[in-house]
């Protein structure tokens, strides 16, 4: 039986009075690898800082299991954060402490499996990393929290091709049974094979969710074709 990890109803939300999200409603299962696709600008990660309660200023409804509480979003999903307001001189271990400080549920050794995974060096400074090597200490403190739901914001970005297929690779086998994943991504192509549902975002609404196997089989399109031809004759990036 399948149990609801994310229920949203009639969602709305503007920023500098700019509508970005109008009457958006979404049910997703536990258990599930998600990809969260659309154009630049659709909202994802708009949507994404909505259920994890970074953004709070909202019309509708936004429950994570049984709650719509902010304080329990939060606590029971794990966004990747972009680091922003990180010191750029501590080290990733120090990092790491700070985000065992910060949250219970922050598992160091688990993080300290993921740089290794990674190749990235706990003694390496924050401001020393490149933009790849940023989204893959950004992935690690994201994955190393042990929560119900991961918000994986682009995290392929700025990464080469054959280390983000490597680290896909290390998704499917870390994942826990319960957990739900989220992924938004242009490299739509590579992160297919992992996907067990698809959510396409267009004109502020949800326009298409699609379990992966049955689009394939029913569509005869790849995912990634299926979700251009939303976008075909339009001006995506």
């Amino acid at each position: 039986m399948t149990t609801n990890m994310i229920t949203v109803k009639q969602l709305t939300y503007k920023r500098n009075r700019k509508v970005i999200l109008d009457d958006l409603n979404l049910d997703l299962v536990q258990g599930h690898f998600i990809g969260l696709l659309g154009a630049n600008g659709a909202g994802k990660t708009t949507l994404m800082r909505l259920l994890n309660g970074v953004a709070t200023t909202f019309h509708g409804t936004i429950q994570i299991g049984s709650s719509e509480s902010i304080v329990e979003r939060k606590q029971l999903s794990s966004f990747s954060e972009s680091l922003n307001g990180v010191n750029p001189n501590r080290t990733l271990k120090q990092i790491a402490t700070y985000y065992a400080d910060m949250y219970l549920d922050f598992s160091e050794a688990e993080f300290a499996n993921f740089l290794k995974t990674f190749d990235l060096d706990s003694h390496q400074k924050l401001a020393a990393l490149s933009k790849g090597n940023r989204k893959k200490l950004i992935a690690a403190l994201t994955l190393a929290r042990q929560t119900q739901l991961y918000l994986l914001d682009e995290p392929f970005e700025g990464i080469d091709s054959m280390t983000r297929k490597r680290i896909i690779s290390n998704l499917i086998a870390w994942k826990p049974a319960a957990a739900t994943v989220i992924i938004s991504d242009h490299h739509v192509s590579d992160v297919a094979n992992v996907l067990d549902e698809v959510v396409i975002i267009k004109d502020k609404h949800v326009v298409a969710q699609k379990n992966a196997e049955e689009l394939r089989e029913k569509t005869g399109m790849s995912i990634e074709n299926y979700y251009e031809s939303f976008y075909e004759g339009s001006d995506q990036q």
